[in-house]
C-alpha cells in the first residue's frame, strides 16, 4: 500500500532564529507538554531558555566549566539535567536557575544524559565507555549501577519504561532489559550518535556516520528501513520523527534539512534541499505536539521552523 502523503510533511519556513550563543550549539531541546520553551546548550558553556514563539531568551544556565553536549527536560519542566566536558553530571532547578547536585564519576566528557520517565532516576553516557544510573532519590552521590558493556564511547542514550537502549562508537546498539537483567547487542557496523525511539517504543530511529539512518524493531532489532541521500559521515547530526511520526527529519553536514517518507523511505521534495545552516547541523527535534520543530547547528544559531500560515 503507497502510503498517503499529508499536505504538510515538516515546517518549512523560520519563525525565529535565536543567536546568543557564541560558537556552536551542539543541543536543543523542547520543554514537555504543549508549551513552547526550548534549552539550548553550546560551546560557550552555557545553556540558555527561550521562549520558542516570542524568540527572546528567558534565562541563562551558568556553571559549566566545558562545552555543553547533553540536555534532559524532567516531565513537570521543574528541572533538567545536563552534561558536557566537565566529566559530571549537573542537575538544575528551572526556577532559580542554580545547580541543585552534581553527579561525578565518569573518567571522560559525557555526551549524553537522559531522564527515566518520572525523573527518579538519570543516565549518563560517557567517552569512557560506559553509561552509568544515577538515583536522585538517593542521598548518595554515587551511580547504583554502571554499563561497562561498550567498547567505545557512548554518543546516545534511550530510557524506556523497563528497558534502556545506548548506541556507542563500537557500532552496537545495546538493549538492556530492566525487568528481565537481559541485555541484547545488536551490531550495526558503524559509528552510532542518536537512537530515538516512537512514542509506542516498538521501533527506533538510529542515526550513523556512514550517512544513513536506519529504523530498527525494537524487539527483534530487524532492519525495517533505511534513509539515505544527507551528508553525515563525521559528527553527531541527531535525527527525529515527525510529531505525526510520519516523516524521519535531519539535518546534515553541509547544513541541509533532510525529510523521508517513513514508510518509503523517499525524500521530500525539493531534493536536494535547500541550505538552512551555514555549518553543520548537529541537532534536529521536533515539537511533540505542534508542527514545529527546531535545528541548532555549529554556524551559533538556533532556528524554529513553521508553516508559513502558522506563524
Amino acid at each position: 500500500m503507497a502510503p498517503s502523503r499529508g499536505p504538510k510533511p515538516l515546517p518549512r519556513s523560520v519563525h525565529v532564529s535565536l543567536q546568543n550563543h557564541k560558537g556552536p550549539v551542539n543541543v536543543a531541546r523542547y520543554a514537555k507538554g504543549p508549551a513552547k520553551y526550548v534549552l539550548t546548550g553550546g560551546q560557550d558553556r552555557t545553556i540558555r531558555l527561550w521562549n520558542a514563539s516570542l524568540g527572546s531568551e528567558i534565562k541563562t544556565f551558568a556553571a559549566h566549566g566545558y562545552e555543553v553536549l547533553s540536555i534532559s527536560v524532567s516531565h513537570d519542566n521543574a528541572k533538567f539535567a545536563s552534561s558536557g566536558g566537565d566529566r559530571s553530571v549537573f542537575l538544575w532547578d528551572v526556577v532559580t536557575g542554580v545547580t541543585t547536585r552534581r553527579l561525578a564519576g565518569h573518567m571522560g566528557k559525557i555526551h549524553v544524559v537522559e531522564f527515566n520517565e518520572d525523573a527518579s532516576v538519570v543516565a549518563s553516557g560517557s567517552f569512557d565507555s560506559t553509561v552509568r544510573l544515577w538515583d536522585l532519590r538517593a542521598q548518595s552521590r554515587q551511580a547504583i549501577q554502571v554499563l561497562e558493556e561498550a567498547r567505545d564511547a557512548i554518543q546516545t542514550i534511550h530510557v524506556g519504561s523497563t528497558f534502556i537502549t545506548t548506541g556507542s562508537v563500537d557500532g552496537h546498539i545495546r538493549t538492556y532489559d530492566l525487568r528481565k537483567g537481559e541485555l541484547r547487542s545488536d551490531f550495526i557496523g558503524q559509528p552510532i550518535t542518536s537512537v530515538v525511539s516512537t512514542q509506542d517504543a516498538q521501533t527506533i530511529l538510529i542515526t550513523t556516520l556512514d550517512s544513513h539512518i536506519r529504523l530498527m524493531d525494537n524487539a527483534s532489532g530487524k532492519m525495517l528501513n533505511e534513509f539515505t541521500g544527507h551528508h553525515n559521515d563525521s559528527y553527531r547530526c541527531r535525527a527525529c520523527f515527525d510529531q505525526a511520526e510520519a516523516s524521519v527529519i535531519c539535518g546534515d553536514e553541509n547544513g541541509k534539512i533532510w525529510a523521508w517518507d517513513l514508510l518509503d523511505a523517499k525524500v521530500w521534495s525539493p531534493n536536494p534541499p535547500p541550505q538552512a545552516h551555514q555549518k553543520i547541523i548537529t541537532w534536529t527535534e521536533h515539537h511533540p505536539i505542534d508542527n514545529e520543530m527546531i535545528t541548532a547547528s555549529a554556524d551559533g544559531t538556533v532556528k524554529i521552523w513553521r508553516h508559513p500560515n502558522e506563524d
